[in-house]
């Protein structure tokens, strides 16, 4: 933890990495899929942070930051033969799936991301900045509006098919249950219970053990094989 917290890479180092990995993987692997949408949001952030949309850059750089080196970490522990944190394991499992659909791997990712990670990346980020939660509010509530207007955009861009298909779609129903809204508020009441409990580490890593178990489980029923 020492080490996280000495150092604070910037946003352009986590945009390089990722335009590194578009680059080496096959376009419908699920992890390509997922970080293409990835790349764009960091992107959008990486330009409204230069742009002075945020009040203090520093705590959004830091946020954004910790928030990315969760999901390389995840793709690192993979390529080094390792079990990566399992609200990640259903996407790498079920990454060349024919059954599984580009949608269908772009919001599993995000499940995982929004749903584990962006929890986890608060409780970096208060350590690193000697802050308290809600001291990162304000830059929590602007990546996820950004979030929520880019998860708008994928599911028009991925969704296939005419409107008057759609309803009929087993995506459709699917992806009707899952919403980045609610998945957004979750971790931010996650980020708060974990930093209540960082006195209490045993009872802090169950609770850490539990979430990633059940955003797991929320990402493998997203990734269901559903019919061409």
């Amino acid at each position: 933890m020492a080490q996280l917290e000495q150092f604070t890479p910037s946003v352009d180092a986590v945009v390089s990495r990722l335009r590194a990995l578009d680059a080496v993987l096959p376009a419908r692997d699920g992890i390509a899929v997922f970080n293409r949408v990835y790349l764009v949001v960091t992107e959008a952030v990486d330009r409204r942070i230069d742009a002075g949309r945020f009040p203090d850059a520093r705590a959004a750089t830091t946020l954004d930051v910790r928030f990315a080196e969760r999901y390389l970490a995840a793709v690192d522990a993979v390529a080094d033969g390792r079990r990566p944190p399992a609200c990640w394991r259903p996407l790498f499992q079920f990454r060349r799936h024919p059954g599984v659909r580009p949608l269908q791997f772009a919001l599993a990712g995000i499940n995982a991301h929004i749903g584990h990670d962006l929890a986890l990346a608060v409780v970096d980020s208060c350590r690193t900045l000697n802050c308290e939660p809600v001291d990162l509010e304000d830059e929590f509530d602007r990546v996820g509006d950004l979030l929520v207007l880019l998860e708008e955009r994928i599911r028009d861009d991925l969704m296939p098919g005419p409107d008057l298909l759609q309803i009929a779609d087993p995506l459709t129903h699917l992806l009707g249950s899952w919403s980045l809204e609610r998945a957004r508020d979750a971790s931010w009441s996650a980020a708060r219970a974990l930093w209540a409990l960082r006195q209490l580490p045993d009872v802090a890593e169950e609770f850490t053990e539990r979430l990633d178990a059940a955003v797991g489980f929320a990402g493998r029923m997203l990734l269901t094989p559903l019919p061409g």
